[in-house]
């Protein structure tokens, strides 16, 4: 498309050379004369195309600066829609030992994970109260009642079952862990996708499969093509990738790039599946903590606390929530040696009963896991709604 630019110096260029050719015509002594009415309209015609190239380049800009504004507004949106927390859950793997056979331990842990699903847990820490986990994930399950693989068993089936289904077989072998694991409810959370649904972020594993140089690694993300990404890495790992918008069906393979695993969450406000994290003892929960500042509140639980109705929570960062096993946190409190005291209270900033006037003697930990989500769940929403008020 010719610029107005362009017209302007044609027009200058046509009228230099109507001139040249007039003082030739003067100088020859022909006696035929310009046509100035033809070259007015000329002319005429002329400044018209060049006001029309100068009024498409002003709209056009315009056009431009209107979806620079837009596209801007809505990355604002779409990173507002991620929660300003991360909320962590602690239990001890030793609940497990309390089933009566592989298939209940099974679905026990089933329960964990999807209570943790449901109310968009970040963590889950799996922490040893008698202190013998050896934050490992090898070892194989020796029957009910054995002590000392509970914690590894409880994390390897929450693990299991937050990896996407067409991921389980590059990262699960086969294992006595996992002998029932197929019959528990799945999660459905929004990164376990079907192989024909749209999304904008995938999780995939890195393909030991050759590329072009100068080209990136190829990615199963559970669709029918594979996906390029923009670099190259080491086969085998797991990877969060962002598939450009503009896709085409006919393209044999479709083009990534490899982002952060926080992505979705905190700028699409996706819930992206949890992190699992063994601790060795209640204390490593806290020295272990993956963020920078740790957790600035922490909330025990027990029949013995606070009534959780009179509470009011502060805005946080990262919150964690700790639930006792059979014998409540006492008895981690007692088995920790590098704890120096015995009131597990004075450990967290509040130290909550979240069933008050409950009508059983006890209240498994599974079922705490949920009582207790479900009553902090409007008290976190109240807190930030006022912060955001204010």
């Amino acid at each position: 498309m010719k610029t107005w630019q362009h017209w302007e110096g044609s027009y200058w260029s046509w009228c230099a050379m109507a001139e040249k050719r007039q003082r030739l015509q003067q100088g020859k002594g022909e006696d035929k004369k310009m046509d100035w009415r033809k070259w007015k309209l000329e002319r005429k015609e002329e400044r018209k195309k060049w006001k029309e190239m100068k009024l498409l380049k002003k709209l056009e800009k315009k056009r431009v600066q209107e979806e620079t504004e837009k596209q801007n507004q809505e990355d604002g949106q779409r990173k507002a829609n991620g929660p300003p927390y991360t909320l962590s859950v602690a239990l001890p793997g030793s609940i497990l030992d309390n089933a009566q056979s592989p298939e209940l331990r099974t679905y026990l842990a089933g329960q964990i994970a999807r209570a943790c699903a449901v109310f968009s847990v970040d963590e889950i820490v799996v922490f040893d109260e008698a202190g013998e986990c050896s934050q490992s994930m090898e070892g194989e399950f020796e029957g009910v009642l054995k002590k000392g693989q509970a914690c590894v068993q409880l994390a390897r089936i929450l693990q299991y079952l937050e990896c996407p289904q067409y991921l389980r077989k590059s990262f699960f072998p086969k294992h006595q862990d996992l002998q029932f694991a197929g019959l528990l409810n799945p999660l459905d959370i929004p990164h376990h996708m079907r192989i024909d649904e749209k999304s904008e972020y995938r999780e995939g594993v890195v393909l030991d499969r050759p590329s072009k140089p100068g080209k990136g690694s190829f990615v199963n993300c559970g669709l029918r093509k594979e996906v390029q990404i923009d670099r190259q890495l080491q086969p085998g790992i797991r990877v969060t990738v962002h598939l450009n918008s503009n896709q085409k069906p006919e393209n044999k393979v479709w083009k990534g790039v490899v982002v952060p695993p926080h992505y979705p969450r905190t700028e699409a406000g996706l819930f992206w599946g949890y992190r699992v994290r063994l601790a060795s003892c209640l204390s490593a929960v806290f020295a272990e903590c993956p963020f920078k500042d740790g957790y600035d509140l922490s909330i025990g639980t027990s029949e013995r606390g606070s009534s959780v109705d009179f509470v009011t929570l502060p805005s946080f960062r990262h919150a964690l929530v700790v639930f006792g096993g059979l014998q409540g946190l006492e008895a981690s409190v007692d088995s920790d040696q590098n704890l120096k005291v015995t009131d597990p209270s004075v450990l967290f900033n509040m130290y909550l009963n979240t069933c008050p006037k409950q009508g059983s003697r006890t209240i498994r930990t599974e079922e705490a896991v949920l009582i207790s989500l479900s009553v902090l769940r409007p008290k976190i929403n109240a807190a930030f709604e006022l912060l955001s008020g204010s």
